[in-house]
């Protein structure tokens, strides 16, 4: 098996396990879904239909010369000859198959209840299911787990992102980036000249007059960046699929005292939050850590901890201290810490670094941090 049979493998598992017989995962414009190029790698629009009794799959891609490049497939078949509709591509899944009838055909849950109706109605001879906690949440949480080709493209990614994190620092230290714009433009070129596919989310570049905010509006202007006080500068770039996320907080003197404690809080509570990272451990309990020792402080971050990273900026596993946050670490898992804290008059400080976790423990991928100067 190729990297992609093995992850299609382990779906056709699950869906043996719950009786059901095809899936379909939807990749358009109406509905984002980066399994489809975890399952087979392809890059573009398309529609996945998984068959669990023959474990074969179907690529319906809007862009089929695309396709035949990147994709690993059983059967390719051109959105174009179902009428670029999702309704007929699974109708037509269905009959190529030959899939008996009565038998369960599970939809994406993000399928507006009118649209799944149609569905229904049409499929009259199938079992249409359109759920929450089915086999779309069950591949949202396999990819919470990164396979050993992921986090190999991980320490490509992060090697790529500490490379533009000390260049970042040579050129704002050399007086070379000065603006918000010209710092988040060139993040942009330089990562494409390393064979990046693009950013992996608009880069956020505050300087210290807009740092208050948690993300910034808009992202980036042609106002000053790395002047005095603090700039706080987000930003992640995307390597065969995979996206890092970073921040990194200059602080140019002469600081105030209070903007002095923004930084001391905020580099505390990295390290109590890292020091908790561990197999086995909720991650609303690292989340709850940290918000205990703001609040000692008499300080309160107004967002979550951290998250999980992967084809998409955010993903799974959650670190935040909400009770409907059940999620533990596992050894595979990729994801952020970043605490911060954001005044309205002094500006704000972040500090968001990308963690795997492994047998041995933590392993800090990027090297993000707050620069002084």
């Amino acid at each position: 098996m190729n990297v992609y049979e093995e992850r299609r493998d382990k779906v056709y598992t699950w869906m043996a396990e719950e009786g059901i017989t095809l899936v379909m995962f939807q990749h358009t414009e109406d509905q984002r879904d980066p399994a489809i190029r975890w399952m087979t790698g392809f890059p573009g629009e398309a529609l996945l239909f998984l068959v669990c009794e023959e474990k074969k799959c179907m690529l319906v891609p809007w862009d089929l010369n695309l396709a035949k490049v990147f994709a690993h497939a059983d059967v390719l078949s051109p959105y174009n000859d179902f009428d670029r509709q999702p309704l007929k591509a699974i109708t037509g899944a269905a009959l190529y198959f030959g899939l008996p009838l009565g038998t369960k055909l599970e939809i994406p849950p993000a399928t507006p209840y009118p649209v799944f109706l149609h569905y229904v109605e049409a499929i009259l001879n199938f079992d249409v299911i359109c759920r929450s906690g089915g086999v779309h949440e069950e591949v949202e949480a396999l990819r919470a787990v990164k396979d050993a080709e992921e986090i190999g493209v991980y320490r490509q990614v992060s090697a790529i992102t500490n490379e533009l994190i000390e260049l970042l620092e040579k050129q704002v230290r050399a007086g070379k980036l000065k603006t918000e714009g010209e710092t988040a433009l060139f993040i942009e070129s330089e990562c494409r000249k390393r064979g990046c596919e693009g950013t992996g989310f608009e880069t956020l570049a505050a300087g210290p007059g807009r740092s208050f905010g948690i993300h910034p509006f808009p992202a980036y202007t042609m106002g000053d960046f790395a002047a005095q006080g603090l700039s706080i500068l987000d930003f992640g770039v995307v390597y065969l699929g995979y996206t890092s996320d970073v921040t990194l907080t200059f602080a140019r003197e002469p600081l105030t005292k209070p903007q002095e404690r923004l930084i001391s809080l905020t580099e505390r509570a990295y390290r109590i939050a890292l020091s908790f990272v561990q197999d086995g451990m909720p991650t609303k309990r690292i989340a709850a850590e940290v918000d205990t020792f703001f609040n000692n402080a008499k300080k309160k971050m107004p967002h979550a901890l951290g998250h999980g990273i992967g084809l998409e900026a955010h993903e799974f596993p959650a670190l935040r201290n909400r009770a409907d946050n059940a999620w533990t670490l596992k050894p595979g898992m990729v994801f952020t810490l970043e605490p911060g804290l954001y005044d309205p008059l002094h500006g704000g400080c972040r500090l968001e670094n990308d963690i795997l976790l492994t047998e041995a423990g933590a392993e800090i991928l990027t090297n993000a941090r707050i620069i002084r100067l």
